[in-house]
């Protein structure tokens, strides 16, 4: 008994790591994760880990010599890029993928989360945590994408799944495409589900990312490609349905315009707010003119010198439904509180 006792503890850290929620840090294109020095671990056994180079990443990344020792209770900094992190892309069949969280922050929305993190897609992360919209709850643990391990070599296979990751996009107000299996995705707001079964040898496909809202520079025309005319063809637009007029929030201000792909078939209109919360609908029109449409908060409207005394950033699709011919116009807005 006493045998097994000293065996247990001198167990190296990968084989308790396992089982622990893997938590991302940093932001694009520094992010990390970190990895708590037990005794026996060394570069090699916590390279083998997490899949990364003790040479050519693990210790360049910490500033760190191979030759020097490392120190129980020592933390490191795991490097995540394109050898060992996935957030599009296929695994091989050799590969096992973990999951890998953020840990939502207060008045976080999507858009932030996306940017921050490789400008991960929206659809995505939706998928990934069968989110129905944009809402989230603060402290609440997201997939963000998936530490890719060898299955032979990282003690993380054993606990992992490798369910299909693939990236479509995601309907209002229907369910999710649910994965072939399951287990080992939290759902937004509640503790993570128990350890899943070991992955399938078949590869994990995933489809190339769409394109995350890029804002357009200060008084930067739209897009030639992206107009396509000023006919409002959906009346107001798609969420004008979810609009409404409870606890009214009323004011006036300058916006300007954000490029995305979304709207212009669908009539999907989104815009950047810093007091209403993500998935609000808004009535924004355009003083000049009259011409209205509703949109849904993605975000916050980034903390940049080109968005300063900004009101609110629409979708261009938006824009060009109000008439607006160039970056910025003045506004009124209405939304609930």
């Amino acid at each position: 008994m006493k045998f097994f006792l000293l065996l247990l503890l001198g167990l190296p850290s990968c084989l308790w790591a396992q089982n622990k929620l893997l938590k991302v840090e940093g932001s694009s294109p520094n992010l990390y994760l970190l990895h708590t020095i037990a005794a026996k671990d060394n570069f090699y056994s916590i390279g083998r880990l997490y899949n990364v180079s003790p040479k050519d990443q693990l210790a360049p990344f910490n500033k760190l010599s191979l030759e020097k020792s490392l120190n129980p209770g020592q933390q490191l900094k795991i490097p995540l890029a394109a050898g060992n992190f996935l957030q599009a892309g296929k695994a091989a069949a050799d590969e096992s993928l973990i999951p890998v969280y953020y840990m939502v922050a207060d008045k976080e929305g999507l858009y932030r989360i996306s940017i921050n993190h490789n400008k991960v897609p929206i659809e995505s992360i939706k998928q990934w945590n069968k989110l129905k919209g944009e809402s989230l709850n603060t402290g609440s643990p997201l997939i963000i994408g998936y530490l890719k391990v060898k299955t032979a070599l990282s003690a993380f296979a054993e606990n992992a799944g490798n369910p299909p990751v693939v990236i479509a996009p995601i309907v209002d107000n229907k369910e999710p495409i649910k994965p072939a299996k399951t287990g080992g995705e939290p759902v937004n707001g509640t503790e993570p589900l128990p350890p899943v079964i070991k992955p399938d040898p078949a590869p994990v496909v995933v489809t190339p990312p769409t394109e995350v809202p890029k804002p357009i520079k200060e008084n930067q025309a739209l897009p030639s490609e992206t107009r396509k005319g000023t006919g409002d063809n959906f009346n107001g637009g798609y969420f004008k349905a979810l609009y409404t007029e409870s606890n009214l929030v009323k004011e006036s201000g300058t916006a300007a315009v954000f490029k995305s792909n979304s709207g212009h078939e669908d009539g999907k209109y989104y815009c950047l707010h810093n007091a209403a919360q993500p998935g609000t609908i808004i009535k924004i029109t355009n003083n000049a003119n009259g011409k209205t449409i509703f949109a849904k908060v993605l975000d916050m409207i980034p903390d940049i010198k080109q968005n300063n005394g900004l009101l609110i950033r629409i979708s261009n699709a938006g824009a060009d439904i109000l008439g607006v011919t160039d970056g910025k116009f003045e506004c009124s807005i209405n939304y609930s509180k």
